[in-house]
């Protein structure tokens, strides 16, 4: 095999390829980089069993074709520091044992593995798919992703679901504390289709797409699996096994109080909030809501903090509490120049949502003692 690059697209390819290269394995060829050249192009590989990631290398001159299997940290770092010019010429050969690279004044020599030991990418049945833009997913997936569980004690929390039904896609997170939902028109209708994709994948995902609006993402479902395709590049992601949460039964419409608040305002008063607290704090920011104003208080061991705002409020007056971060997470992510929050009393969830229902995120309160505030 011999292969003419430009270093750009080469580390690109490279780049985009790396998040499905296995960090921790017993099988030392997972930890590699395939490369295939063919009739079909220049293709880099890499599979750790649970994510794929298959792209094609742009500008790239075939004048020997082949396989060869590298090891991808090394390949990443040789590639990264051979040259300081993105327009440098890269040159690539195998003899079926070593893989010489060689850019401007540098050669390298390494051992190659054997790429028939590589694991092929799982074949997808791609009967069952939708399409959207490129832009929809990446904000759907930024909606989202900060509701999924940080460990994985429970597998189903640890991945988003996907739900069609014909012209409409609902993404769903959760972490026992909050829920966030996504809703969707797609631009044609499709079978319907439920599934829990991995939030690693999907962060994945998220950090290739580019996000433009004119270009396609197309996602095919199976049974055990999800494909990804879009430009140059395809991932395939086992999904998560089993039946998710019975979110409706969480959801309601009935409340007590409305608050219409200006987003910018809140969000900022919040964030100021969380000056007074160090990570190891469990401290929650009390909202008291009354007539056409919300006052914010903060007692920690540091300080404390009292903000008021205005507010347009529908219902009775009430006192609730929140770990902020949830209330950050959430209002971060919305383009609204104003919010909506339904609630019902101090230990029932909050509900923030518009009145589309675009989006709606749930959040539980905590547990304080009034008289301390």
């Amino acid at each position: 095999m011999k292969l003419n690059f430009k270093r750009e697209d080469l580390l690109n390819a490279i780049n985009i390829v790396l998040k499905a290269v296995s960090s921790k394995t017993t099988m030392p060829i997972l930890e590699c980089i395939l490369i295939e050249a063919g009739t079909r192009g220049v293709y880099l590989t890499a599979n750790d069993m649970e994510l794929g990631i298959e792209t094609k290398v742009s500008n790239c001159e075939v004048l020997e074709e082949g396989k060869t299997a590298i090891e991808a940290k090394l390949f990443s770092e040789i590639v990264r520091k051979i040259s300081l010019e993105d327009d440098s010429n890269v040159s690539l050969s195998s003899d079926g044992t070593i893989v010489t690279i060689v850019c401007d004044n540098s050669t390298f020599r390494i051992q190659e593995k054997d790429p028939d030991q590589f694991p092929e990418l799982p074949s997808i049945d791609q009967e069952h798919y939708i399409t959207l833009s490129q832009f929809t997913l990446k904000e759907l997936i930024r909606d989202t992703i900060f509701s999924i569980s940080p460990n994985d004690s429970n597998k189903m929390m640890t991945g988003e679901l996907f739900e069609v039904q014909g012209d409409h896609l609902k993404v769903v997170s959760l972490d026992g504390h909050r829920i966030s939902i996504r809703n969707t028109v797609l631009r044609d209708r499709y079978e319907d289709v439920k599934v829990i994709i991995p939030g690693k994948t999907l962060n994945e995902v998220s950090k290739i797409l580019a996000g433009d609006n004119e270009k396609e993402v197309v996602i095919f479902f199976s049974k055990n699996y999800v494909l990804f395709k879009f430009e140059d590049t395809s991932m395939v992601s086992r999904l998560i096994d089993g039946e998710y949460f019975k979110i409706d039964s969480m959801l309601s419409s009935d409340y007590e109080t409305k608050v219409t608040v200006n987003k910018k305002e809140f969000l900022d008063c919040i964030e100021r909030s969380t000056i007074l607290i160090r990570e190891s704090d469990k401290k929650p920011l009390i909202m008291n809501i009354e007539d056409s104003s919300m006052s914010l208080k903060m007692n920690s061991m540091i300080g404390t903090m009292d903000a008021q705002i205005l507010i347009h409020k529908e219902g009775r007056d009430l006192m609730i509490g929140f770990n902020p971060k949830f209330l950050l997470d959430a209002l971060r992510v919305i383009d609204d120049e104003e919010v909506c929050l339904y609630m019902t009393n101090p230990k029932a969830p909050c509900f923030i949502k518009d009145q589309e229902e675009n989006y709606i995120y749930l959040i539980l309160p905590v547990n304080f003692n009034p008289a301390s505030y």
